[in-house]
């Protein structure tokens, strides 16, 4: 991410971050300002070119009585609806674009040996990424700025892999979902390392439409194991593939958002902005 864009992004997350810890306050347009140190109207204008809506709509978006509200509108449908035939906007992308290929035995007990694996590092309005791939799909995705140490967390992952710094379409495929560009969004292929439980667990996280919630206990349900929340919340915690397989949709019953592998902060950003994209395509 360019040193501008970086600005820019910090300063977002700080707005959010306050917005967030203030939110039953209802801070207003120059409050929020103020503690990112930019006037009014410059604030609100890269406001609203990065998240696609104003302040103070995105203030709904992340307060807690709204959150109670997705969750309370969307209990008895919320995975009816991924499976409803067609492409109504963006909150049928996962259903339509993204399947998981389970490593093997073999390659899951021997830490990727016999993988061949790229990665590169990319932009997203989230924050810097890395992004890696086998021969059968990306095998892992995460918000990071820090290359070296981005690098690093891959490779414990598979520790007897062998390893390439190379953009490949498979990873072009998967950075597309950031441009909001669907026609050229091809079939994305998932490659991952996951017990059974954590395999079906991802797979239910994919039938998570765009701006829709749920909660962990909803998850548990629909994975077969209504008494395991605590089980699942582990298995949203070691997605190695961040934003594809959106645990970042996944909150508490009260409707607070909750941990995050890449922030609670970031995790709040997303909900806001893909509930801002969702209403915008919608109407």
């Amino acid at each position: 991410m360019s040193e501008q864009k970086n600005i820019h992004y910090n300063r977002i997350a700080e707005a959010i971050d306050y917005i967030k810890i203030n939110f039953r306050q209802q801070p207003g347009l120059d409050e929020i300002a103020r503690q990112v140190h930019l006037s009014s109207f410059h604030f609100q204008r890269l406001f609203t070119e990065w998240a696609g809506t104003t302040p103070k709509k995105f203030l709904q978006y992340i307060t807690i009585a709204h959150a109670r509200k997705l969750l309370s509108e969307n209990k008895a449908t919320i995975f009816d609806t991924a499976f409803e035939s067609g492409l109504s906007g963006t909150s049928r992308l996962h259903d339509l674009f993204i399947n998981i290929e389970g490593m093997t035995p073999a390659e899951y007990k021997n830490g990727g040996k016999s993988l061949s694996i790229n990665y590169s590092f990319a932009e997203s309005p989230f924050g810097n990424i890395i992004v890696a791939s086998t021969a059968k799909g990306v095998c892992y995705m995460s918000f990071e700025d820090d290359e070296e140490k981005a690098l690093n967390d891959l490779k414990s992952r598979f520790p007897n892999a062998a390893f390439q710094r190379k953009l490949d379409m498979l990873q072009q495929n998967a950075l597309f979902i950031f441009q909001h560009d669907w026609s050229r969004l091809h079939q994305i292929k998932l490659h991952l390392k996951g017990t059974d439980f954590q395999l079906k667990v991802w797979e239910t996280l994919l039938k998570l439409p765009m701006g829709k919630l749920a909660t962990y206990g909803s998850i548990a349900e629909q994975v077969g194991k209504p008494g395991a929340a605590r089980a699942v919340g582990t298995a949203i915690g070691s997605n190695p593939v961040a934003f594809l397989i959106p645990c970042h949709r996944v909150i508490q019953s009260s409707g607070i958002f909750g941990d995050y592998m890449w922030g609670n902060t970031r995790k709040t950003a997303i909900i806001g902005w893909e509930a801002a994209k969702t209403e915008s395509n919608n109407e």
